[in-house]
């Protein structure tokens, strides 16, 4: 009797108990009888699952590419690479970076014991080869990147313990040989692809005491090969450096990819370009006016939320016009006797420094106006700063076709013009220390992490930072309209001080961002709903985190357990799982009924 009272429960009753169960309550239950089973189905039910569960904003638009809430919450669910398959110990010491090939067949591990280790990303993943780098002096490997066609590798190193100097080499991945060397400084540039055979390393000047001259090369990965009269490096950009900082953390974002991104991150635009295509009809969907209104809410909020930080940047206020013209004023006063500012030495070689930015910095007549598009035209992307040598901004500067090669006078025989400074095209201040930066794949936003000041905080020596936060900032921009587009994300930390502060490498997807952390952890968000959808443990620091580019359900994370550990999603296991063969003990048992028949 009590059975069948169950069974004849009304549907009103059946939603409101499937509301209290879980995702894999809510799938068992629905076994039951074809009526549950319609019930559970219901997209009323799974959008109220949906808000209820990842605790999101009820004014965020569902995904524009969900078909329906019950397929959105399957998504999140299930396909977050967060069970842990596979832990690989090869390294000897701190795992620092890891990447992935484009085709996703090869990945590379940088670690502090002096090697680059080449993996083939299969089922079983085994080492392919190992690149001791110990006889070129260096101290350990941090960064790798394989360039486009995935025929080289890029493998940036750090000298001796006193040395501020590193080094790019360049490993062909046809006999794991290498093929040239480059020097770089501060390590910390890193190095970057510019396209399938020119590379991009830095070399530091220094002025004054606190003023310095950062000069980024180009180079052929092919240099072995080059006749003496055919230029292997060529002179890319001259940049002056204030207040003890330096450029860092080179990478290069392709601008012809901003007008067709994989994911927007703006709530208008995605209802913009969603309301020419064939919207797919299903009981939980708002109407086209309530989306656009929750749209706008959110929208609305979200830059609310910034707005005090966070503008357009090409947009000046009168306060930055006046803090421009403050360092000629203070010399005019200086020079006619009008004025005699307390200035202390490194004060007064900031403030001269600035002039010479001013005066010598590059005007080309026929320049192309930075909001204009060019064909083939590349973002130079980079951590800088102004105020402190801790890296607090992040500068832009494009780099045009005639731009991207060697060719044009031999080094050494350049024009005088060369000697000026370069301009920025655009700079990004986020009032803290960045530790970590990454591009989505359409290279449309940019991702960073960054430590916070305490607010209003004020800077008198550059030599002596402000503290920063233990809680890690991520912030999103869009390097089309050059604004911050999202809330801040936060979930994870770091400990160690402001004059210590080192790299967190992160890595984004086509619908995630993954970053380490020093809490033992990594973490994965989702880019539309900005949640946080999955920690994963490690036993220390947590330095470098990396999707598959082919599957976004695979994601690796390195440590200073001197452990590499690959992740992979329920969905997949689940597949592969389903694909395994049969025991040995079946085969054998079947091989000898086959012998006796």
């Amino acid at each position: 009797m009590e059975c069948a009272t169950m069974y004849c429960l009304p549907d009103s009753i059946l939603y409101q108990i499937f509301l209290n169960l879980s995702y894999e309550e809510v799938l068992v239950v629905s076994q039951v009888c074809r009526r549950w089973y319609a019930v559970s189905r219901d997209e009323f039910l799974w959008k109220e699952l949906f808000y209820q569960y990842y605790r999101i904003d009820r004014c965020i638009p569902r995904h524009p590419a969900a078909v329906s809430w019950y397929e959105e919450f399957k998504r999140l669910y299930d396909t977050i690479p967060c069970v842990e398959v596979q832990t690989l110990k090869d390294h000897q010491d701190q795992v620092l970076h890891l990447s992935f090939s484009h085709t996703g067949y090869l990945f590379a591990s940088c670690s502090k014991d002096c090697t680059v280790k080449i993996w083939n990303n299969d089922l079983v993943i085994s080492l392919l080869h190992s690149c001791n780098m110990k006889p070129y002096s260096w101290r350990y490997t941090q960064f790798s990147q394989f360039n486009s066609d995935d025929t080289l590798l890029l493998v940036s190193g750090v000298f001796g313990l006193q040395s501020s100097s590193g080094e790019i080499a360049v490993i062909s991945l046809d006999d794991f040989s290498l093929l040239s060397r480059v020097r770089n400084k501060p390590y910390d540039v890193f190095g970057c692809w510019l396209d399938d055979t020119h590379l991009i390393s830095g070399n530091l000047h220094w002025i004054g005491s606190m003023t310095s001259c950062s000069v980024l090369w180009l180079n052929r990965a092919f240099q072995d090969i080059e006749s003496e009269d055919v230029n292997v490096v060529k002179r890319l950009f001259k940049l002056q450096n204030l207040n003890a900082s330096t450029i860092r953390t080179v990478m290069v974002a392709d601008c012809n990819q901003h007008n067709n991104p994989h994911l927007l991150l703006d709530y208008e635009s995605q209802l913009a370009s969603s309301a020419s295509t064939c919207r797919i009809f299903d009981l939980g969907s708002d109407s086209e006016d309530e989306d656009l209104r929750m749209c706008k809410e959110i929208t609305e909020f979200a830059r609310e939320d910034v707005a005090d930080d966070v503008k357009p940047l090409e947009w000046k206020t009168n306060e930055e016009m006046e803090m421009e013209n403050e360092p000629q004023q203070l010399l005019n006063g200086f020079l006619d006797d009008s004025l005699q500012p307390a200035m202390t030495e490194p004060q007064l070689e900031a403030t001269t420094a600035k002039l010479l930015v001013k005066s010598w910095s590059k005007v080309d007549s026929d320049e192309i106006p930075t909001s204009e598009i060019v064909e083939g035209q590349k973002y130079l992307i980079f951590t800088t700063g102004c105020l402190t040598y801790s890296p607090h901004q992040i500068g832009i500067k494009r780099i045009l076709p005639h731009q991207m090669t060697t060719l044009g006078p031999v080094l050494g025989e350049e024009r005088t013009s060369t000697e000026f400074f370069d301009r920025l095209d655009h700079t990004i201040d986020v009032h803290g220390h960045i530790i970590g930066m990454g591009l989505s794949p359409d290279h449309r936003y940019l991702y960073v992490n960054s430590r916070a000041w305490p607010k209003n905080c004020l800077i008198t020596d550059p030599l002596h930072p402000p503290p920063i936060a233990e809680e890690i900032d991520l912030h999103v921009f869009d390097l089309k309209t050059m604004c911050e587009v999202k809330r801040t994300l936060r979930a994870h930390k770091a400990y160690t001080p402001n004059d210590e502060c080192f790299f967190i490498f992160l890595d984004v997807s086509r619908d995630f961002v993954a970053s380490g952390a020093e809490d033992r952890h990594g973490y994965i968000w989702d880019r539309h709903y900005n949640i946080c959808l999955a920690k994963l443990q490690h036993g220390d620091v947590v330095n470098s985190v990396c999707f598959s580019p082919v599957d976004q359900e695979l994601l690796l994370t390195a440590s200073d357990d001197r452990t590499i550990k690959v992740w992979r999603s329920p969905r997949v296991l689940r597949i592969m799982h389903s694909k395994r063969p049969p025991k040995p003990r079946k085969l054998m048992f079947s091989w000898y009924l086959n012998q006796n028949s």
